[in-house]
């Protein structure tokens, strides 16, 4: 079964000035379950991320300062979002749905996270509407619990996963794969394991012989036994935060390369959502249900 992580904390405890386009986090399921993808039971509410958890992968210092909310003013305006107490309790059940989709993604294949893909998280840090970043606290539950030895993060948001890239900088267990905007945020980029910076305007064929070429080499080299797939959609060319040209076929093309590339290799894969910032919140919510369809299709 599809299992996927859920709450109503995902879109409402954010600052009503940030809502758009964040209503594809109820209006998503609610489109999935209307055209029978999936029903109820496919949906589960993550609880609460740990303490414990959070300082194996950031700073004590740092998350003081999100839970006392004492960040300061140019920290906070990093992150992009006004700091509340709501703020971080959704930032920490976002960050336990990917572990608990981990978990669900070693039992049934393929997991997924409404939310999530917070790459731009370090350890010391937050940036780009990122406080904590998920695929690094997932990735170290595996790790430290023997569920994995090798973890690929597949990261094909258009802007690049320079938190998660600084995170595992220093760890051969956790392989950073990051395709995006060359020219987009952020303007400096940090260095991951593999990184290929796409030219304004990467259409739908050069976008996918790229990384079809390159992610079968990875699984080739590296023989991962996990992957976590940051699927964002602000690839689309109507994205307003983007720089590619890509089209909705293209983004599907895409997740169903690497959704059928771990099912083929037997290889389990979590997937957060990440970004997607186009004008009509129509062509977010059907780029994205496109990635679930997809699951669905493929493993089950």
């Amino acid at each position: 079964m599809l299992k996927i992580a859920w709450s109503e904390i995902y879109a409402h405890s954010l600052p009503a000035n940030h809502r758009f386009p964040m209503e594809k986090y109820d209006l998503l399921p609610e489109q999935l379950i209307y055209e029978g993808t999936i029903n109820e039971s496919h949906l589960f509410a993550p609880g609460k991320l740990t303490e414990d958890q959070i300082l194996r992968t950031h700073d004590i210092e740092y998350w003081h300062k999100l839970k006392n909310q004492t960040l300061s003013r140019p920290e906070e305006r990093k992150t992009g979002f006004p700091l509340s107490a709501k703020l971080v309790d959704r930032e920490i059940t976002i960050m336990q749905g990917t572990v608990d989709a981990a978990l669900f993604a070693l039992q049934y294949g393929v997991s997924m996270n409404i939310a999530g893909g917070t790459h731009h998280a370090f350890t010391n840090r937050g940036e780009g509407f990122c406080l904590l970043n998920d695929i690094a606290i997932a990735a170290h539950h595996l790790l430290d619990h023997q569920l994995a030895e090798k973890i690929l993060v597949v990261d094909l948001d258009v802007h690049q996963g320079n938190g998660t890239a600084e995170i595992f900088a220093d760890d051969e267990r956790v392989f950073t794969f990051s395709m995006h905007g060359a020219k987009n945020y952020p303007m400096h980029k940090e260095s991951s394991d593999l990184d290929i910076g796409l030219a304004d305007g990467t259409d739908d064929n050069t976008y996918l012989t790229l990384l079809d070429a390159n992610l079968k080499a990875l699984f080739d080299r590296l023989q991962p036994d996990f992957v976590f797939f940051q699927s964002g959609v602000d690839v689309l060319s109507t994205d307003k935060l983007g720089r590619l040209g890509m089209t909705l076929e293209g983004c599907k093309a895409r997740d169903h390369k690497v959704l059928a590339l771990c099912q083929s290799n037997d290889v389990p894969i979590a997937a957060s959502m990440g970004g997607g910032y186009s004008e009509k919140i129509a062509d977010i919510v059907e780029a994205h249900a496109n990635t679930y369809r997809l699951a669905q299709e493929i493993f089950f």
